[in-house]
């Protein structure tokens, strides 16, 4: 299995939609971060996917190295 890229050590803000699926890129391969665009393909590494259950404004992951993804929990602050 490949390692993610840190793409930013900066989350990504998302405006959410509920009831939207979403795919967060957990490579860190996708030209269109933090969203899953397919380039995750023979590296081992899978997008995570989920339905947002409220409109709200989440930060997302840009390290590619958080606990909680695809939700920032802070760990890009010791890269």
């Amino acid at each position: 299995m490949a390692e993610p890229v840190a793409v930013r050590k900066e989350p990504y803000e998302a405006a959410l939609v509920a009831g939207k699926n979403y795919a967060w890129c957990a490579c860190g391969r996708s030209a269109d971060q933090p969203w899953c665009d397919g380039s995750h393909a023979g590296t081992g590494i899978a997008p995570v996917v989920w339905r947002a259950e409220a409109d709200e404004t989440a930060w997302l992951c840009g390290c590619k190295r958080t606990g909680a993804g695809p939700r920032c929990d802070g760990t890009h602050n010791a890269l």
